[in-house]
């Protein structure tokens, strides 16, 4: 099996939210797409990878319907605080256990969103996973919201860490870029078209991962018969 870490430390694990800790994709494209249809606004399937997944509410808006009146954009984004707050949260398979897992072996976890405050309350109690985040970065922590490096160069400096000794999980091209740009390593949650955005690999979910660990301060994550981490805790 293969070492992916490639003799770089890692110290901590970031998780996206949306599409990574919870299935909220649909929800989120639903949405968008509701609050399109309320004003005529055609939305492509490019928008909804460029300008919708990964990105936060006022780049959506501003991009979408920047055309619209003021008093139009705000009801959006109500529509969308709306939805997005009174929809189900359903775990992605296979996360609960990982986090808590990782969570037990005493290895630091942050979350890294462009969601609001309530949503990341409810996503955390979803996961029974109250304690296990030392660290949340969300939408108003950064000036410049992803695919700028900014909220995963904060999440390292919250935790103490050089953001190379950070692995990633992310879902959208946005937030790999995000990633990747501020020197953490990444894994993609989804489609192999994260590879290019610089995602060293990907998998579907969660379920398939597999965490040891051993005396002496290692934790062990097999992600796939190629794939395998090696986290030495302090």
């Amino acid at each position: 099996m293969r070492n992916m870490s490639n003799n770089r430390k890692i110290s901590a694990i970031l998780f996206d939210m949306d599409g990574v800790l919870v299935d909220s994709r649909s929800v989120i494209e639903r949405a968008w797409r509701e609050a399109a249809g309320m004003y005529g606004v055609s939305i492509t399937e490019d928008d909804i990878h460029t300008h919708i997944h990964g990105q936060p509410g006022p780049h959506t808006i501003r991009a979408l319907f920047g055309h619209l009146p003021p008093v139009d954009q705000q009801k959006v984004q109500t529509h969308i605080i709306h939805s997005e707050n009174t929809s189900e949260c359903v775990p992605v398979p296979g996360v609960a256990k990982f986090v808590g897992r990782l969570s037990a072996a005493g290895i630091p976890l942050g979350i890294v969103t462009s969601g609001w405050r309530y949503k990341i309350d409810r996503v955390i109690a979803s996961l029974n996973a109250q304690s296990c985040f030392s660290v949340i970065v969300e939408r108003d922590d950064v000036k410049r919201g992803k695919p700028f490096p900014d909220p995963y160069l904060l999440a390292a400096e919250r935790l103490g860490l050089p953001p190379a000794e950070t692995l990633v999980f992310e879902d959208a091209k946005s937030g790999v870029t995000a990633a990747v740009t501020a020197g953490a390593r990444c894994v993609g949650i989804g489609g192999d078209e994260l590879l290019a955005c610089g995602a060293e690999f990907v998998v579907p979910d969660f379920s398939a991962i597999e965490t040891f660990t051993y005396a002496g301060a290692q934790t062990v994550i097999s992600f796939t018969q190629d794939h395998t981490l090696y986290i030495e805790r302090k």
